[in-house]
């Protein structure tokens, strides 16, 4: 009996949190909570999703909200922690006692993170995009057009068209000026742009243009094709349709052009285009322009 007594007090002293075979075996066994409780978040936010098969969640606030617990939740396992060891409670007591000085230290090298994480809850809150919506905005290398594809608490991600990966802070977004083209309606116009030359029937190049885009497979509706210019050497035309969205418009837009050019090639409607003539001096092309000059100015 009295060798269980003593192993009993041998394994009291060993899991004592003030001694550090006590702090070490603390510092597991909330780790080891910390992380089923992570897991145990995890899997059902995944669980959440899996049910919501119509889409009515957000899914930008729920994986923002996800990414918060998982943040929080460990700053309490740590905070747990800190109070079951005596050494460390009396550090939390002693730093409270210049907590003034402490949280302006902080909060000057935290800043641009805090902001970023304000931010971020404000975009939470007035959702002024959602996952998968189109943005354009402003950079500093200019203009980008990107889908976004995750809102972190510090930082956003858009995906270009040509899979790039703009990354912008969350105070930058929440302040930048931007085109949402998906917010309430993710269908756009395409607007198709060609020219023929003024010799060219405007009605026969119209309507050509016109059956091209309505024999489109992708085409929603068109809605019209104006004359918008008399340029110095070209008529200049504006197809405008309906797409189901920006990156089906930017096919069509492909597709009508090369159509549309084979259509004109194949009804004999010319195209203009920029060209050059060279005389080189002395040839007789050269001597022969000089001489039709010198013989229409008058004397």
């Amino acid at each position: 009996m009295a060798d269980l007594g003593t192993d009993y007090k041998t394994l009291l002293a060993l899991l004592d949190p003030a001694t550090l075979s006590g702090a070490l075996l603390l510092f597991a066994v909330f780790g080891v909570v910390g992380i089923v409780l992570s897991v145990i978040l995890r899997r059902t936010m995944h669980a959440i999703y899996a049910r919501d098969r119509d889409g009515r969640l957000d899914r930008l606030s729920m994986g923002f909200l996800s990414k918060f617990a998982q943040v929080f939740l460990w700053l309490v396992v740590a905070m747990l922690y800190a109070h079951a060891i005596p050494a460390l409670a009396k550090l939390g007591t002693a730093l409270l006692a210049s907590v003034s000085v402490a949280s302006i230290v902080i909060g000057l090298a935290a800043q641009s993170t805090l902001a970023n994480l304000v931010a971020g809850i404000s975009l939470i809150l007035y959702r002024p995009f959602k996952l998968g919506d189109r943005l354009e905005i402003g950079v500093p290398a200019g203009v980008e057009t990107g889908i976004v594809e995750d809102v972190s608490l510090g930082y956003s991600v858009l995906r270009t068209p040509d899979n790039r990966r703009i990354v912008l802070s969350n105070s930058t977004m929440a302040n930048a000026v931007m085109i949402n083209h998906t917010r309430t309606d993710p269908r756009v116009i395409a607007k198709v742009p060609f020219s023929i030359g003024y010799d060219a029937d405007i009605d026969k190049a119209r309507s050509i243009a016109l059956r091209l885009a309505e024999d489109h497979a992708d085409v929603r509706e068109v809605t019209g094709c104006p004359v918008v210019c008399l340029n110095a050497s070209s008529v200049d035309f504006m197809l405008m349709l309906w797409c189901a969205d920006a990156s089906a418009a930017w096919k069509i837009k492909c597709d009508l052009l090369e159509s549309i050019k084979t259509g004109f090639d194949a009804a004999g409607i010319e195209i203009p285009y920029a060209y050059q003539n060279i005389l080189l001096k002395g040839s007789p092309e050269h001597r022969s322009a000089e001489g039709t000059a010198a013989r229409e100015t008058p004397s």
